[in-house]
């Protein structure tokens, strides 16, 4: 491991000393029947600052969940156990002590890298920080990262072409290193990338370390030679045990000494995992039935002559009884006394409610106006379609027929078209998918970023009620004062909104593409059906569908308003040429069980009353998941569970 000592300066940026001890993850059997499956087996070590810590191994030995467990990042169905310090004191690796880079890259791809760069850092630097002073700090991160060259290209979509794999890489390692952390968790930094992009992350990764005391943790498949000789530390794993743990360049050594050379110039990651691998078993079991291998090869390497499970288990007896597993043992007891050294680090976002939202409404506003997916495409279609439903319901007029006509065109644009706002779904998973990585970074909080959608929103919706009220109304020619008009455009509003309100809430609770558009579809099937126009609402069965469903249903309130709007005040000539007309109130209550007693504006304000409880639903669903989430709970690490 190097002989850093634990001493530090307190004139020297806050340094993150991280011991963990005897860490067990236990994965919680879903039937209950049988024992639970240790993902981790009773790990020990230590990253200090400065130095470049590399988690290695083959897939499925528990690299990722030794990294979430050090990160706090692990799901509600493992249990930790052990003990977890940071600088000497029982603490959680809270967002903002600690930043964490995915392996999948979270960006809006519709920014340019310098926007993606300069939107973070006004959501977490200081308020106090003037513009200029922002400015000069992207900058800075822009040139630490090497990415001027691409600084002002957009990042990339389903549409548009954008930086490339190594780039997104930096660019996101780049808004993490805005404030500094002293503690950076990487998983899998390298993987997709070609081997010049690799070593350029890891080396970048090494100078940071290095300049900015800093302390980083990775976790790495198979590195190349050059990126491994990079790599200070190495945490070696396989099925959950420790291999080895200690300074990287002392690896090849520890194998030589269990009779397991490392052959010359071959990488020595190849040789780790090649020695720890169970998948070589396959490989070996089909070379044997080689007579020509049996007889050159068979008889003098020890890959060959015994199996995966015994080098193993002999690396890892071997191990606990080496001078290796004795210095990291020294070095765990020193970090974990050490006292009077309490620094103050700072937690989430600096900046203050308001700049987030302004900052926050801003960004969203201009991956809306940019994804042409999100709303544009959507406007395209609500035209067509409004110019469908106006040819075909062209100039209504009063006649006995056009009753049921107003009437379908209204359960039309009630309903079917406001179901079309469904389609913006797959933008907004995208966009809720950035949500939760930054959330969980404390970059910003959930009510910003629920105003901040709604607000970012508004100027799209209202494009589209305007356009489907001023195609329909104007083709419709039902009725011809502006009352009439604003009321079927706010109408058109609130249900858009609603909808939209009501897909935010199924992409909380089911983050999927596929399963949301079918656990929206199915909402809003049930939501036309008990709205009114199938059948009226007095005739629904009392039970569920009438009490609470009809109730409930914002197109419910929406297609009574707009009756009314439509109804009232007109009149329709007879069936029977020659007798009186028919009264648009009576057509309301008689044909369609609607009371006129009731204002419209009730029924529309009781629709914007269910818009807004939608959007607390949705604000209270991510803050409850907050909640039952190991990533936000304040309660302190115990030996039992941390």
């Amino acid at each position: 491991m190097g002989d850093m000592a634990p001493e530090v300066e307190q004139a020297q940026p806050p340094a993150a000393f991280l011991v963990w001890e005897d860490l067990t993850a236990t994965v919680k059997n879903l039937r209950g029947r049988k024992s639970s499956r240790k993902l981790l087996q009773g790990l020990s070590g230590c990253a200090l600052p400065g130095r470049l810590l590399a988690i290695m191994g083959p897939s499925g030995s528990g690299k990722s969940t030794l990294l979430d467990s050090l990160a706090g990042r692990l799901g509600r169905n493992v249990g930790l156990s052990g003990r977890l310090l940071l600088n000497g004191q029982r603490r959680r690796t809270d967002y903002g002590v600690a930043a964490y880079v995915r392996q999948e890259n979270v960006l809006l791809g519709t920014l340019t890298v310098r926007e993606t760069i300069t939107y973070s850092a006004h959501l977490r630097l200081p308020s106090s920080m003037t513009k200029m002073e922002v400015a000069g700090v992207v900058e800075a991160t822009i040139e630490e990262m090497g990415l001027e060259d691409c600084s002002d290209r957009v990042v990339g979509n389903w549409h548009r072409r954008g930086i490339s794999g190594g780039e997104k890489k930096r660019l996101c390692i780049a808004l993490e290193i805005l404030t500094k952390p002293p503690l950076l968790f990487l998983d899998e930094p390298t993987s997709g990338l070609d081997s010049a992009a690799a070593f350029f992350i890891i080396q970048m990764l090494r100078q940071m370390t290095r300049d900015g005391n800093k302390t980083v943790i990775s976790s790495i498949h198979q590195p190349s030679s050059e990126v491994f000789a990079l790599f200070d530390d190495l945490f070696l794993l396989s099925g959950g045990e420790v291999v080895y743990f200690g300074d990287a360049k002392l690896a090849p050594k520890f194998f030589e000494e269990a009779g397991l050379p490392c052959p010359i110039k071959n990488n020595p990651a190849d040789h780790f995992l090649r020695c720890i691998n169970s998948d070589f078993d396959h490989v070996n079991a089909t070379l044997k039935g080689s007579i020509k291998h049996l007889s050159s090869e068979s008889s003098s390497d020890p890959l060959l002559r015994l199996g995966t499970a015994e080098i193993k288990a002999m690396l890892i007896d071997r191990f606990k009884s080496s001078e290796y597993a004795l210095m990291t043992k020294r070095k765990i007891s020193e970090l974990s006394k050490i006292e009077g050294f309490t620094v103050e680090f700072l937690t989430g976002s600096q900046a203050s409610w308001w700049k987030q939202l302004k900052v926050l409404t801003r960004r969203s506003f201009t991956n809306m106006c940019r994804d042409i997916g999100y709303y544009w495409l959507r406007i395209i279609i609500y035209i067509v379609v409004s110019l469908c439903v106006g040819s075909i319901y062209f100039d209504v007029g009063n006649s006995y027929n056009a009753i049921w006509a107003r009437a379908s065109c209204g359960a039309f644009i009630s309903g079917f078209m406001t179901f079309m706002s469904i389609g913006g779904f797959p933008s907004f998973i995208e966009e809720v998918v950035v949500f939760y990585h930054e959330r969980q970074n404390g970059h910003y909080g959930v009510a910003v970023y629920t105003i901040s959608n709604f607000l970012s929103a508004f100027p799209f919706l209202v494009a589209v009620s305007m356009a489907t009220t001023s195609i329909t109304y104007f083709m419709l020619k039902a009725h011809r004062d502006f009352a009439h008009y604003a009321y079927f455009a706010i109408s058109i509003y609130t249900g858009v909104a609603v909808v939209e309100s009501i897909m935010m809430v199924v992409a909380s609770l089911v983050p999927n593409f596929l399963m949301g558009i079918i656990a929206g579809a199915g909402i809003m099937g049930i939501i036309m059906m008990t709205a009114g126009f199938f059948r009226p609402v007095r005739d629904l069965p009392k039970p569920v569908w009438l009490y609470p469903i009809a109730y409930i249903n914002y197109a419910t309130w929406l297609l009574e308003g707009n009756y009314k709007n439509d109804f009232i005040g007109s009149s329709f000539n007879p069936l029977v040429a020659g007798d009186s007309k028919v009264a648009g109130e009576f057509v309301l209550e008689d044909t369609f069980g609607v009371t006129s007693t009731r204002s419209k504006w009730a029924d529309l304000l009781i629709a914007a009353m269910l818009l807004v409880m939608y959007r607390i639903l949705f604000f209270l669903i991510l803050k409850l998941k907050e909640v039952v989430s190991p990533l936000f709970r304040k309660a302190a690490v115990d030996t039992k569970a941390l």
